[in-house]
């Protein structure tokens, strides 16, 4: 029993010690769950809106709890006092690298900021015909499917085109084209024939 007591003390003392840290924490905690919970529905929406599958919406939700939960470790970790002086080197050319990895056009890790903004981009909608122009290349096919990764078009020819995110989102494209080309080939080409079928 005296036992008991004085852990039961030892822990009261502890919570007294440490009572702004501890609510600091709360309130990151309870922050991070509400954030969550609002934009897991804003998701939710556009992804119906863009009639995709529903791996898409898990596959976002996913990615927004990985982000906010590793923001909220760090603002835990920085309220408990824990030392960042000895990381900020390091964490600073982590960022320099994260940002590049995130934009540029070159990196795999830009395919899932370009997932983010193909989902909430409306003219991506699960079923529209696209033609996507790649200097004099094109190629055509219906949105399947949006990954974090690539994108899935199916041809008219019921061929399966895995694209990656960031060239659908880097390169122009005809959403709804009146007239439809082939699966893949050259603009150049395509236009070369026409003039001469038009020519008597």
């Amino acid at each position: 029993m005296q036992e008991l007591q004085t852990v039961l003390s030892g822990f009261l003392n502890i919570l007294l010690q440490y009572k702004i840290n501890i609510a600091i924490t709360l309130l990151i905690i309870v922050a991070n769950s509400l954030l969550i919970k609002g934009l897991i529905p804003i998701v939710r929406s556009y992804t119906r809106s863009s009639r995709l599958k529903p791996n898409s919406l898990d596959k976002a939700r996913i990615s927004i709890r990985m982000v906010t939960n590793i923001i909220s470790l760090v603002l835990i970790l920085f309220v408990w006092g824990f030392d960042f002086n000895g990381l900020m080197t390091m964490s600073v050319g982590l960022i320099a690298l994260l940002g590049v990895s995130l934009f540029a056009s070159w990196s795999i890790l830009s395919n899932v900021t370009a997932f983010f903004v193909l989902v909430f981009h409306e003219s991506y909608k699960r079923g529209n015909f696209i033609r996507v122009i790649a200097g004099d290349n094109y190629l055509e096919g219906y949105i399947s499917e949006i990954n974090l990764f690539n994108t899935k078009l199916i041809t008219e020819d019921k061929e399966v085109i895995v694209y990656p995110n960031i060239q659908l989102m880097s390169n122009p494209a005809v959403i709804n084209p009146r007239s439809r080309y082939k699966i893949i080939g050259k603009i150049s080409a395509f236009e070369t024939d026409n003039e001469s079928t038009k020519t008597p």
